[in-house]
């Protein structure tokens, strides 16, 4: 199976990737995950993102905050799926990460996930492995119905409640 890369552009933004890492842990995916910033080390995270496929990588996740061109800068260096993860910071509650995640030129596409949506990067990660990994297909599919049956749980008891 193909692991999922995972880049945090510093550790600020570790509790995001925690829930990343968590997840993918649930689904048995491999992973790893690093440190390396677009704009501090961009010559480390260039060297990751350009040998990442020969490395045994399906996907890569990258978040940050604050300025956030860590997805794009690691997207323009390899053609596996790149999803960012844009992550709150202090200034402007993260809109600032999501708007240079999600506003890519033509030809260099990151999929973008919400404001510190750690679990849904994983999530989309498994679901592109999935593709040629049928039992993470059938791992998915079994968390949806847990997932509906916990809100079904929810509705009744909210229904006898009131």
């Amino acid at each position: 199976m193909k692991k999922v890369g995972i880049i945090m552009g510093s550790d600020s933004d570790l509790p995001i990737v925690q829930k990343a890492v968590d997840t993918l842990k649930e689904f048995g995916v491999p992973y790893e995950a690093h440190i390396f910033s677009a704009h501090r080390t961009p010559a480390e995270a260039a060297e990751f993102a350009r040998e990442a496929a020969e490395n045994g990588f399906g996907v890569i996740i990258a978040a940050a905050g604050m300025a956030a061109h860590l997805a794009g800068a690691i997207a323009a260096q390899t053609v596996l799926p790149v999803i960012g993860i844009p992550c709150k910071s202090n200034t402007l509650d993260g809109i600032d990460a999501l708007l240079s995640t999600v506003q890519m030129p033509s030809g260099i596409p990151v999929a973008t996930v919400a404001i510190n949506a750690g679990v849904n990067a994983a999530l989309l990660s498994v679901q592109i492995l999935a593709l040629s990994e049928p039992e993470l297909s059938e791992k998915l599919k079994e968390k949806r119905i847990k997932d509906a049956e916990a809100v079904l749980r929810k509705n009744t008891e909210i229904a006898d409640k009131l």
